[in-house]
């Protein structure tokens, strides 16, 4: 745990950030978990993990923008984005962060700005909203109400939801109801006891059984995690169900267990792999890290393996 803390304290650090860009090592390492700092480095990864039956979730790296320019030029590379999709061809859908298209500017901003890119994505281009820290729970899922109800109606959006927040069941429960696509994960940010379940082992009970209410009742859930015991428990819940597996899908992060997700394919699961880009790796890679500290020697041992 204070592994973990420390981490993520660490992803904050701009100091440290600006030296550990600079340093062609720890570029190497980010290489193991980013598919490039380009849409031109990314498309080829997506088409490699295509090949190997993997879809693919593209997100621009960056968030917590404060400068107009920056949130302009972020949306400029979405809509590239969105047509570098069409032109390859490939298996792909794009997630983004609110923060990174000025939410903390101004939310109407925002809000226009994601209008702007789900009328470009097309009513068949699928874009999922990211669930940044809890300071900004409330706030996107109130856009993401706003936009799934305004005069567009806009239904190519869905949203993530973060099993270790004691307010998630409820959420879940609004989503369910309203027919929204959502992304469950574990959380992996640095947040209050009084928010937040402190313990692994109540995390990963609430997320069993947020998991077993979307794939119950959800629509098309993505069920996002490398915890063999809670992908375990999933396979055993639908089987129970008698729920196809074409009916939610797993997915994981770019360049971890690459092992499991090859064998899910294999097994007749849905895997989409979630595959950053852009220039701002850094706070991803130690939140990276500080999900499992463990992951440490893990990058040590296989940065020279692919």
């Amino acid at each position: 745990m204070l592994a973990r803390t420390l981490l993520l304290r660490l992803a904050e650090n701009k100091s440290l950030e600006s030296l550990v860009r600079r340093n062609r090592w720890s570029a190497r390492i980010a290489r193991r978990f980013v598919a490039g700092e380009t849409i031109d480095e990314a498309i080829p990864s997506v088409a490699g993990l295509n090949a190997q039956g993997i879809s693919a979730s593209l997100d621009l790296l960056g968030e917590s923008v404060l400068r107009a320019d920056q949130v302009d030029a972020t949306v400029d590379t979405y809509l590239r984005l969105f047509q570098a999709i069409r032109e390859s061809g490939v298996d792909a859908n794009v997630s983004l962060k609110l923060t990174a298209l000025g939410l903390d500017i101004d939310e109407e901003l925002c809000y226009c700005n994601m209008a702007r890119l789900l009328s470009a994505a097309g009513p068949d281009r699928f874009v999922r909203i990211d669930m940044e820290s809890s300071a900004y729970t409330q706030r996107t899922l109130d856009l993401f109400e706003r936009l799934w109800n305004s005069e567009q109606r806009f239904r190519n959006v869905g949203v993530v939801i973060q099993s270790y927040l004691r307010r998630s069941e409820e959420d879940i429960e609004t989503l369910v109801k309203m027919g929204a696509r959502v992304r469950l994960c574990k959380g992996a940010y640095d947040e209050p006891e009084s928010i937040a379940f402190p313990n692994k082992t109540d995390v990963d009970e609430n997320y069993v059984r947020l998991m077993r209410r979307l794939v119950s009742d959800g629509v098309y859930p993505g069920i996002a995690t490398h915890d063999e015991k809670m992908i375990s428990a999933t396979k055993d819940y639908a089987l129970e169900q008698k729920i196809e597996p074409d009916q939610f899908e797993f997915q994981m992060l770019y360049g971890i267990r690459r092992d499991l997700q090859t064998d899910l394919v294999k097994n007749g699961y849905r895997m989409r792999v979630y595959t950053p880009f852009g220039t701002y790796w850094y706070p991803y890679l130690m939140r990276r890290l500080a999900e499992r500290p463990a992951n440490l020697m893990f990058v040590l041992k296989n940065i020279l393996r692919r």
